[in-house]
């Protein structure tokens, strides 16, 4: 099975957990005198196997991203990487947007300046944008590439 296969598994597993949660929220707690839709036992059964299954798929990931190095690198460096690159380009977006836009509403308002160079930053952003695009093709090639331990 190739990385990506299980990471597809991993995602189908979390949705499952997903539903169960809500199917056992439903089915705990009814209006007296009713009748639950679903056996709680069942559903607690059920979510005990998909966990199970979650757990060991998600330490088969794990295993098979530190021991696959690509470049000098392991994957999951690579993916802490993408995470770090995710979060600057959150802060580069937001400060942009923040400096260009206009909260002066009429001319007695306060004057706001700026203290940092708007295509500076639009550069410096895009750049963060295209090192992740790149990275994220790296890993999404990699992750159909790699057999799972």
């Amino acid at each position: 099975m190739k990385l990506a296969e299980a990471l597809s598994i991993r995602a189908d597993l979390q949705n499952r957990i997903d539903q169960l949660k809500s199917r056992l929220k439903y089915s705990a707690k009814v209006q007296e005198g009713d009748q639950p839709s679903e056996d709680v036992n069942e559903l607690y059964k059920e979510l005990d196997e998909c966990l199970s299954q979650f757990e060991g798929i998600v330490y088969r990931i794990n295993h098979t991203n530190m021991q696959t190095v690509h470049e000098g690198e392991t994957l999951t460096q690579m993916i802490a990487r993408k995470d770090a690159l995710k979060l600057r380009l959150t802060v580069m977006r937001d400060l942009l947007k923040h400096v260009v836009e206009n909260d002066r509403y009429g001319r007695q308002e306060i004057k706001y300046v700026r203290t940092v160079d708007v295509g500076e930053l639009r550069r410096v952003t895009d750049n963060y944008s295209k090192q992740l695009r790149n990275l994220d093709m790296k890993l999404q090639s990699l992750n159909w590439s790699v057999d799972l331990i």
